[in-house]
């Protein structure tokens, strides 16, 4: 019997072998796939979340988990706000089956990348919290607060979802800060910017005209007060991006190619707000916000993880 003593195929050399040294034999490319589908998942169902709350379809279906009282999916008599409604909820199902997925697929190499392992369940725990929380909404009556937290949960799982897709692309093992500690520091005085906009902007949005259904009551703030109070950390926020930006890009720190990304989506965001509120806050302009901020959030996550590089990648 002969045996096979070829050589395995070599690592590509030139300009394409630094990315191929950097990636990690423990993760093949069903995971990356998955992980890249579940982060797409997770921002699309804020879009759909957004068009419930938009269109006024937060009661669309008026108990959880049924639609009604005797069916899971709506009635024809339930319009076109049952649908979006139920949709979104059709949307839950697809962003629980991509984050178990994930999780499955990463079991078998949870000894070596333990931190994907974590990310991973920490998401397939989110969304079934998510779905939770869902019909703690519905019962009671779209909450403005229950509804805040809601949006705030979904984008903190995109978020999560986007530290899984950085670290899937990493070497596992210790990591060392790549940044001066000023820089890291200054990083996570932005942080606090960040929290602060989407806090405001959230509360913002549960005082103003679109809370889901045109019967809720809302917090009892006045919207207009708020929304200039939303755009103060907003702009602060933009400010502190543009030094970090400036500073990064001096210093050839790993973050600056993030950072560019993260400045154009601040922009954006900021001219939409400003569109916005000055249009008298259309529903799409709206919603376009929304998912702005979540894949902001998502930018931003990938600036703090890029603070610290793999040791053996150094």
């Amino acid at each position: 019997m002969s045996v096979d003593t070829a050589a395995p195929p070599a690592a590509p050399s030139g300009p394409g072998r630094r990315f191929w040294d950097r990636l990690p034999e423990s993760v093949d490319r069903r995971i990356r796939v998955f992980a890249w589908l579940s982060f797409i998942a997770e921002v699309t169902i804020i879009a759909t979340g957004g068009a419930v709350r938009l269109t006024g379809s937060g009661l669309g279906c008026s108990e959880w988990p049924l639609c009604t009282p005797d069916s899971l999916v709506p009635t024809e008599d339930m319009g076109i706000h049952g649908v979006i409604e139920f949709g979104n909820r059709t949307m839950t199902g697809v962003v629980g089956l991509l984050a178990l997925a994930v999780l499955v697929l990463v079991l078998r190499i949870r000894a070596e990348r333990r931190d994907l392992f974590v990310l991973a369940s920490v998401v397939v725990g989110g969304v079934v919290a998510q779905a939770i929380v869902g019909g703690i909404t519905v019962w009671t009556g779209l909450n403005p607060f229950v509804v805040g937290f809601h949006y705030t949960a979904s984008l903190l799982l995109v978020c999560v979802t986007a530290a899984f897709l950085v670290r899937a692309y990493d070497r596992p093992g210790p990591r060392t800060r790549a940044v001066p500690t000023w820089f890291a520091v200054l990083t996570h005085i932005t942080t606090l910017a960040l929290a602060a906009t989407i806090f405001f902007g959230v509360l913002t949005t549960g005082n103003g005209p679109h809370s889901g259904d045109a019967n809720v009551v809302r917090d009892g703030f006045d919207a207009t007060l708020l929304a200039h109070i939303h755009a103060w950390p907003g702009y602060i926020l933009l400010g502190l991006v543009l030094v970090m930006l400036i500073a990064a890009w001096a210093l050839h720190l790993p973050p600056r190619r993030w950072l560019i990304a993260l400045l154009a989506a601040l922009a954006v965001q900021v001219f939409v707000g400003v569109w916005q509120a000055r249009e008298g806050l259309p529903e799409l302009l709206v919603g376009i916000h929304m998912v702005l901020a979540a894949l902001s959030a998502a930018a931003f996550t990938v600036v703090v993880l890029r603070l610290k590089r793999p040791v053996s990648g150094s």
